[in-house]
């Protein structure tokens, strides 16, 4: 019923068979390094939500009360499963995700700064739900209308999961905003702690970024680090200040005139070096990481055993 239709076999000897015109068929072809770009965002983003985990996950036996405990378990697991979203999404332009999950544990792929600082408190949980997971939607929204059909089709689920996760991450934030005063000196720390890698979250200025200019000029990257991290502050700035908490840093401002939010020197150098290994968390990631693709590779290999046959029970 739905297949191609019946052909005359007469028919068929008299095809020609069409060529493909060169120049037509190079344009279709995708460019090396588009693809290899595309391949290193996507598994970045994915490392990112598997080590974006474990700040989190420390914290599940500890946050405040049962209600707390159920959201932050859940909120994990989205995470794991947003990763095998995006590691999906990686394969199919080729590179398979053993490779990748390879090159993360060696630290020859990268994943976000953000998840090599420590969570000291339940307030820095908070922190990372509400203005972390804030900046991730920012940047992921953008993106989902790139040119990768299978990443922007990823984003998308990603994207409705993560509208959640901001939404527990700022009712925690805001029960300890309007909690006891030892708990707002507890919110105010932790959001001290937390301002300059949340400013690093988009990376590096437009100015010195390498990859940027490239990705938006084939609509990979909708959006550039700067005009994101602008729309963060838009957005988020006032409702960090309507709580009557403060930002570390006295230039932030917005110019009203540009439009634009202005801010003192985030420390690159902090950011290229943490990114390269020699950040406050880095070696204790990994090592986690490595531990549980150790242990788990015996699980790995009784799933991947695809000649075995399946035995049917009697009963």
């Amino acid at each position: 019923m739905y297949g191609g239709g019946y052909v005359d076999p007469k028919e068929r000897m008299n095809d020609t068979v069409v060529q493909d015109d060169p120049e037509k068929l190079a344009a279709f072809e995708m460019p090396t390094e588009y693809k290899r770009q595309l391949i290193r965002m996507i598994e970045q983003h994915a490392h990112s939500e598997i080590i974006g985990a474990l700040p989190e996950g420390t914290w599940i036996t500890r946050a405040p009360g049962f209600r707390r405990k159920m959201a932050i378990m859940a909120k994990v697991q989205d995470e794991i499963g947003h990763a095998q979203l995006l590691y999906s999404a990686a394969e199919t332009l080729g590179k398979p995700r053993e490779a990748m999950l390879n090159d993360l544990i060696s630290g020859k792929s990268k994943y976000s700064n953000v998840f090599n600082y420590p969570a000291e408190t339940w307030a820095d949980v908070t922190v990372i739900g509400f203005l972390i997971d804030a900046a991730a939607i920012v940047n992921q929204i953008a993106n989902s209308k790139g040119s990768y059909g299978p990443y922007c089709r990823a984003l998308e689920r990603i994207c409705y999961e993560e509208a959640f996760h901001l939404k527990q991450g700022h009712d925690a934030f805001v029960a300890l905003a309007v909690g006891t005063k030892v708990q707002r000196e507890m919110l105010q720390a932790a959001l001290n702690r937390w301002w300059k890698p949340i400013m690093h979250f988009f990376g590096p200025s437009d100015k010195i970024s390498v990859h940027t200019e490239k990705l938006m000029r084939w609509k990979v990257k909708m959006a550039s680090n700067d005009d994101m991290r602008n729309q963060f502050l838009s957005t988020y700035v006032p409702k960090i200040q309507e709580l009557d908490l403060t930002l570390p840093d006295p230039n932030l401002r917005k110019n009203e005139e540009t439009k634009e939010w202005e801010f003192s020197d985030p420390d690159w150098d902090e950011f290229f070096r943490v990114i390269n290994g020699d950040g406050p968390c880095n070696s204790e990631r990994l090592a986690v990481r490595r531990w549980a693709e150790e242990k788990g590779r015996w699980v790995r290999q009784a799933v991947n055993k695809i000649n075995d046959r399946y035995v049917t029970p009697h009963a």
